[in-house]
């Protein structure tokens, strides 16, 4: 069944401010080929969702203060070019040109750029898993099955939070199977078929597809070059009444900004004052490279504290194959989503527990050492790109693992599909979006060892320039 969602409608005066410097665009052509230019990368770069309703031509020429013939000139343009959708008695509404799928000849995978995620550290690893073996002992004379994680594991997690000043109760924490299986069943307990679901634009292309799976529908909020527009933010949710938001405030994936403490102490209010429950995700929480993190988000609310689900994951910090992650809730949420449980599954491995709970109780130890590896293939992936690509515009974000990076054009599928024949594995921009938007980004992580890094780089450059047409620049040495 097609759920008919209302679209949503722009405000004249944000869209004008959107636009900026549409003009500059035009000094070559027609005012109004400057304008649809400047409408179209809005939806590309997806800062204006798909769907949405566009001013009437009277209002947008007063805002711009041109005449109405160039607005009128300039959304026909849209229409041809397959970026508005037009509708008898109704304002257009912006969307994306349909194309048939290209069939993709790939060489065998040699490189990828697809997990943003460093390899364990080894040794620590295995000794957490041959100490964990004596600490599951006396589950082996029981089923085995926790709903909710074993107790030495909630309380290291527990321990975390009060560290970082939210203080927590093992009560308040349940063990999941990773993040985003804590997702999943957030999702599962508070979301029905056909609900709203509040989402940065980027963010983590797994939570996208899990929203969709559920059968809600994402509703994206554009992240600034500034980081997050929080009126932006508000607005859309008392327009459309989102069932829950998801949101990274904390090393954003992919963009690596991280939101500063006044604009936190701003949401909590805004999630207070709408009441909107938000699963706020902390998985790369710990990979900070410059500055600290501030405090939990969740530490900011002062009044409806039950609304904020706070997700984490041993993945990032330490190692992907553990698949253990965690929510942090009220009590009562907790006992509401473990009602839940026995219907997905019948909670997360034992062992792993027991391990993630040895390696937390290293985390002072290990984590500093983990940092510095990203600081240094960051440094090394900036100096690769500047050489190899130096047209490509890596974003402001600081944190995470990964560089979001502009391309100088629209082409981030064709660039994947490109890289793809070559043998390197790279998520398109719009893998990270709403609708197909993005086509001007691609993630870079740089959580690979340099060698391939190098190799990385050199694929995507040769990809780079058979989708564009220029020659690609000769290969340059890389001294030490």
């Amino acid at each position: 069944m097609t759920i008919d969602m209302p679209a949503r409608a722009l405000n004249v005066d944000r869209l004008a401010r959107e636009l900026g410097n549409w003009r500059t665009s035009s000094r070559t052509g027609p005012a109004y080929q400057g304008l649809a230019d400047a409408i179209r990368l809005l939806i590309i770069d997806g800062r204006l969702p798909v769907g949405a309703r566009l001013p009437s031509e009277r209002a947008l020429a007063d805002a711009l203060r041109v005449s109405r013939t160039t607005v009128t000139a300039a959304y026909t343009q849209l229409r041809d070019d397959g970026y508005l959708n037009a509708r008898r008695g109704a304002r257009s509404t912006t969307a994306l040109p349909v194309a048939p799928a290209a069939r993709v000849e790939s060489a065998p995978p040699t490189v990828s750029l697809a997990a943003a995620a460093l390899s364990a550290p080894a040794a620590a690893v295995m000794e957490a898993f041959s100490e964990a073996t004596q600490d599951v002992t006396p589950y082996l004379h029981a089923p085995g099955h926790e709903l909710v994680g074993v107790p030495a594991l909630r309380q290291a997690i527990a321990e975390r939070y009060c560290e970082r000043g939210l203080p927590t109760d093992p009560e308040e924490i349940m063990v999941t199977t990773g993040a985003l299986h804590a997702i999943g069943l957030i999702l599962t307990t508070y979301v029905q078929p056909g609900d709203r679901v509040l989402v940065e634009q980027p963010t983590y292309h797994g939570a996208l597809s899990s929203i969709a799976t559920s059968g809600a529908r994402a509703v994206p909020v554009a992240l600034t070059d500034d980081g997050w527009d929080l009126d932006a933010l508000q607005a859309v949710v008392h327009q459309v009444s989102p069932s829950l938001a998801y949101l990274i405030p904390d090393n954003q994936n992919p963009t690596g900004m991280t939101m500063p403490t006044a604009d936190r102490k701003q949401l909590a209010r805004i999630i207070a004052e709408t009441r909107t429950r938000t699963i706020i995700d902390e998985t790369i929480l710990d990979m900070w490279l410059d500055d600290p993190m501030p405090g939990p988000m969740a530490a900011e609310m002062t009044t409806r504290r039950d609304l904020v689900l706070t997700i984490g994951s041993m993945s990032k910090s330490f190692w992907g194959g553990l698949r253990v992650g965690w929510i942090r809730a009220e009590r009562a949420t907790i006992a509401t989503i473990a009602a839940l449980r026995p219907s997905i599954d019948m909670g997360t491995a034992v062992l792993e527990q027991y391990a993630a709970a040895r390696l937390l109780a290293r985390h002072t130890e290990l984590l500093p050492e983990r940092r510095e590896i990203l600081r240094s293939r960051r440094a090394h992936l900036q100096t690769l790109l500047s050489r190899h690509l130096p047209d490509w515009e890596p974003g402001p974000g600081v944190g995470g693992m990964s560089l979001w990076v502009r391309l100088p054009a629209p082409m981030s599928t064709a660039l994947s599909a490109a890289a793809s024949r070559l043998g390197l594995d790279l998520p398109a921009g719009p893998r990270f979006g709403v609708d197909g938007t993005l086509e001007r980004f691609v993630r870079v992580p740089y959580a690979l060892p340099e060698p391939q890094l190098d190799e990385a780089v050199e694929l995507l450059a040769r990809a780079w320039h058979s989708v564009t047409g220029l020659s690609a620049p000769e290969p340059t040495a890389v001294v030490v």
